[in-house]
This record gives structure tokens, C-alpha cells and sequence, in this order.
């Protein structure tokens, strides 16, 4: 199969995942369980959710594997089972990928501060992404993606353990917020520019943003980011639009219809690689997937 990369180089955008959370949910996640822990508990549901996106059309298998640290996966007893929960994540996902789709390994925060905002060290959390990513990899996935990072100390520690423990394709994805001023930052105060001077220089093979915000801001958030790293591939995957909550849940309102006619524009903005997060289903990648067809 050819490189993500090489694909990206000659010219294609590709369709990631949507939302994983959502649809575990619906198929009895409960309130407190550990989403990362049906790799292993209940592989045959978690497949068939890999499965719904890749019948929808993407080009990309995006693993349940987004709290598989130490660090969170402690919270539920589970700090011992790392390497159990993550090798099972990407090997289910290498399943369903097969050999026509490329495994993106999901790392998200670990919901630590560094000192010395915090009391973990670079150490610590260079053993802890260490680990998640050897795990991953030997699962059968092709790159890793540390999504929904606000820190750029963390993120970095992030990316120098992926690279020097393995051969997976690097991806760095920030979330930001809209600021007064008109600019996007993280809660950390990061803002695009200065992630993506950051992630370049670490060493990530792809920078992008997730999470957080919908297509609108997206668009000028990608194309920010270009502006910041012309010759570095994009990923953008935006939230169903803009959260609202109503009667006490957090719902995503915009539609798959809505949400791709907005696609054209993330892309000519600059970015390589489509998917969604919160709030998407099947449908909105199906959709997506039907305006890459007709461009």
C-alpha cells in the first residue's frame, strides 16, 4: 500500500474517522466506564464502529485509544493493562483496515501539567507516551495522532516518544478556542502560529486542529496553519458545529449535509486529511466522502 504521506504528496485528500465516543455511547458505553477498555472487553462492537466509518467512505481507521496513558487509564484501576488495551485497540483497527486503509493511533492529554506548573516531569511523561505508542505500533497501526493537546511542553514530549520508539507517522493536533480579538488559542495560550512553529520543529509529519470547534472556525484556523507551515500536510476534524446545551446535555447540532458544504472551503484552505470529531457520525463522513467525489 502506498505511503499516507506519499498519497498526501501526490495530490489526494484523504477522509478520516468521526466521532468514536458518540457512538460507543449508543452502544452502552455507561457514564464512568472506560471507552478505551472495550478493545478488550468488547472488540466485536468496537469493530463494527471502525467498520460504519469505513463503509462510509474513509480512507482512515482512527483507533479507541484516545485516554490509553498511564495516566488515565489509572483512574480506572487499569495502569497496569497499557500495553494490553492499546496493542488490542490497533489490532482491531487493523482488522477492519485491512490493506486498503491506513490505522491513525489515537494519544490524547494526559491531563497532567509539567513542572512546574504541575508536579510530573518530562520523564514522566515521556515513559507514559513511550509506552502507548511501542503498544500501538505493535498493534499494526501506521501513524499516531496526538489530538485534542492544548500544551505545547506535553505535545512535544509526545512527539520526541513517538519518534525515537517507533516508525509511525507523526500527526500533532491542537484544539483552540475563539478569542475577543478574533484569534484562536488554546487554554494554555498557545495560538497557531506558534503550535505550528513548534510541532514542525519537534518533528511531527502532519499539524492540524480537532476538536472544540466546528467547520466555520476550522476553515480559518487551516488556513492559518498553511500560512505558518506551507510544505507540511493538514489535518482538519471539526466538531459537528458549535456545542449547545440543552436540558443539561452537551448536543452537536449541524447536520451532514451542513457540515460538507462546508468541506470545499476547509480544503481549498489547505488541508489534506478530512475527518470529524465530537458530534459526528457515519453520515457526516459519508458525506464528506461524497464532496471529495464531486470536486
Amino acid at each position: 500500500m502506498i505511503s499516507l504521506l506519499d498519497r498526501i504528496k501526490n495530490g489526494e485528500v484523504l477522509v478520516c474517522d468521526g466521532a468514536m465516543g458518540t457512538l460507543l455511547q449508543d452502544k452502552g458505553l455507561k457514564p464512568g466506564e472506560c471507552p478505551e477498555l472495550w478493545c478488550v472487553d468488547h472488540p466485536e462492537k468496537t469493530k463494527e464502529i471502525h467498520q460504519q466509518y469505513r463503509d462510509a467512505g474513509s480512507n482512515i481507521v482512527e483507533t479507541n485509544s484516545f485516554g490509553g496513558t498511564s495516566y488515565k487509564l489509572k483512574h480506572f484501576g487499569l495502569g497496569d493493562r497499557v500495553s494490553e488495551i492499546n496493542t488490542a485497540a490497533s489490532t482491531i483497527a487493523r482488522e477492519i483496515a485491512k490493506d486498503d486503509q491506513y490505522v491513525l493511533a489515537s494519544a490524547g492529554p494526559t491531563g497532567q501539567f509539567m513542572t512546574p506548573l504541575g508536579t510530573e516531569t518530562e520523564e514522566d511523561f515521556y515513559n507514559a507516551f513511550k509506552e502507548q505508542c511501542i503498544a500501538l505500533e505493535a498493534g499494526g497501526a501506521d501513524a499516531i495522532i496526538f489530538e485534542t493537546m492544548t500544551a505545547l511542553e506535553e505535545l512535544t514530549v509526545a512527539i520526541k516518544a513517538a519518534k525515537e520508539n517507533t516508525k509511525l507517522i507523526t500527526v500533532a493536533s491542537f484544539t483552540f478556542d475563539p478569542q475577543q480579538n478574533g484569534g484562536y488559542a488554546t487554554m494554555m495560550g498557545i495560538n497557531p502560529t506558534t503550535f505550528a512553529e513548534a510541532a514542525v520543529s519537534a518533528g511531527a509529519d502532519i499539524i492540524g486542529s480537532n476538536c472544540g470547534l466546528g467547520p466555520d472556525h476550522m476553515i480559518k484556523i487551516v488556513k492559518q496553519l498553511k500560512e505558518d507551515a506551507p510544505n507540511t500536510p493538514i489535518i482538519a476534524m471539526p466538531n459537528a458545529g458549535m456545542p449547545v446545551i440543552e436540558n443539561g446535555e452537551t448536543i452537536f447540532k449541524e447536520t451532514p449535509e451542513q457540515m460538507a458544504q462546508k468541506i470545499s472551503d476547509i480544503i481549498d484552505a489547505g488541508a489534506n486529511i478530512i475527518g470529524g470529531c465530537c458530534g459526528t457520525t457515519p453520515a457526516h463522513i459519508a458525506a464528506i466522502k461524497s464532496i471529495l467525489e464531486e470536486r
